[in-house]
């Protein structure tokens, strides 16, 4: 053996095919990812959920095929900040980078509202969970989250596709359920069927623009699939593939989902919009599927919420680790667990204050905000690596990566006014941050190359 190849780092092995690819692309959105907020899209659209769900899949779809291609030119990179960075400029990455932060601690938040709405529904329902008003549980979600996280636990394939295939069973349960109650209604028309795509006594533009805005939380997460490149066979075809698929196959589950709860309740007045399935869930099928999907619900979100705190800790060590913001904090390892401590702490006091002062509807809007800036900047740099700057100008290089800006500026333009602005806000902050940062965005931020990012030294916090 020769010297180069003894002392040769170890790679990845590539061993994942293209459904398994698809598999976890579905298992980072959840199969029931429409059934949490469906109270709060149903109030937005007037009941029009399952067209924002089918709105929202055209935009991710052009979007999924620019993180594809994106992916192809930089497999170990995995995220928009890295992308725009690379391909475009570094302060442009920057800012990308600032708003998916945004993007990435309200993930969390929402999270700790969700669970803590789930808690309070299910103390009402019986005597084996504990009756804590709101704050209470905001407290105790938020600490969960963020114990877990700095125990260094992360959910292994395994776990994933256990949980993955649970929620699966409470999908078809709950779908079972809905097609008996619906079928045994008096009102079997053809107009009945057809009014949770078209109500003309409700429909508006307006509230159906409103309603996609908020339903792009069905879709988040979909873009984790890049991150797997080097363990991908044959990348360049079956992460684009992946990603795409996934989210086909996640906006027509979800879709069937929402459209059966709006057969089986249509309108949109609920007691609290947050635990609306809920209420659907109930009616039809009793008590014994409410606490199944409210049990199932809540393990989801858990886990959603604990790993969403710890990917907005990865993305605040990673601008850390190439000083786009403080390396000191934001760069350091526990050096136990071999986790950002520091910002996982950060987090979790941020999605502690949050739950106490946000509201579920706009945390998700708030979540989106940031999330479509990150999908019109990775759609911008696909369209400027492929097409501006490529030797091939096809229509599949022009096309995709345009109308998925287009589609996501324009459900981002109607985000509520005050998302907007609490949104911008932010991105002014970080705009001034990063012109004092790098002199006026003259200093361009130094990405570590991927050989760099397993041996650059990272601070190392004391025990």
């Amino acid at each position: 053996m020769s010297a180069d190849a003894a002392g040769a780092k170890p790679g990845l092995k590539r061993v994942l095919g293209l459904w398994a690819l698809v598999l976890y692309g579905i298992i980072l959105i959840q199969p029931t990812a429409p059934m949490a907020p469906y109270g709060e899209f149903c109030a937005a659209a007037k009941g029009h959920v399952v067209t924002t769900i089918l709105l929202a899949m055209v935009a991710m779809l052009f979007t999924a095929v620019s993180y594809g291609r994106m992916a192809n030119a930089y497999p170990s990179a995995g995220s928009a900040y890295t992308y725009v960075g690379r391909e475009l400029h570094s302060g442009l990455g920057y800012l990308t980078g600032w708003a998916m932060v945004f993007d990435y601690i309200m993930n969390p938040i929402l999270s700790v509202i969700f669970c803590s709405h789930t808690a309070m529904s299910l103390s009402a329902s019986t005597q084996y969970v504990p009756h804590l008003p709101f704050p209470a549980w905001v407290v105790f979600f938020a600490v969960l989250f963020t114990l877990l996280n700095l125990r260094g636990i992360e959910s292994s394939a395994r776990t994933n596709a256990l949980l993955a295939a649970g929620l699966g069973v409470v999908v078809v349960l709950f779908l079972t359920a809905a097609a008996r109650a619906i079928l045994s209604a008096a009102d079997l028309s053809a107009a009945r069927f057809a009014r949770p795509f078209y109500d003309p006594q409700t429909f508006s533009w307006k509230a159906v623009s409103t309603g996609t805005s908020m339903a792009m939380l069905t879709y988040i997460g979909f873009d984790g699939i890049s991150t797997l490149s080097e363990e991908a066979h044959n990348p360049r075809r079956n992460i684009l593939l992946a990603t795409v698929l996934t989210c086909l196959i996640t906006g027509i589950l979800a879709s069937a989902e929402v459209y059966a709860a709006q057969l089986i309740r249509p309108g949109n007045e609920f007691a609290d919009p947050v635990t609306a399935i809920y209420e659907i869930a109930r009616q039809a099928g009793g008590p014994a599927l409410f606490y199944t999907v409210s049990a199932a619900l809540l393990v989801a979100q858990i886990g959603s919420g604990f790993g969403a705190q710890l990917g907005a800790g990865r993305l605040l060590y990673g601008m850390g680790r190439d000083n786009a913001i403080p390396r000191r904090f934001f760069g350091a390892v526990d050096p136990r667990t071999r986790i950002p401590r520091n910002n996982v702490l950060l987090v979790g006091a941020l999605a502690l204050a949050g739950a106490m002062v946000v509201d579920f509807d706009l945390s998700i809007e708030l979540l989106n905000f940031g999330a479509l800036i990150g999908f019109m900047g990775v759609n911008v740099a696909a369209f400027v690596r492929y097409f501006v700057r490529g030797q091939r100008r096809t229509l599949l290089n022009f096309a995709p990566p345009l109308l998925g800006f287009a589609c996501c500026l324009y459900i981002w333009c109607s985000l509520q006014p005050v998302a907007k602005a609490v949104g911008l806000a932010w991105l002014a902050f970080g705009l001034l941050y990063g012109a004092w940062k790098t002199g006026g965005f003259r200093r361009q931020i130094e990405f570590a190359a991927p050989d760099e990012e397993a041996t650059t030294a990272s601070p190392v916090l004391p025990n």
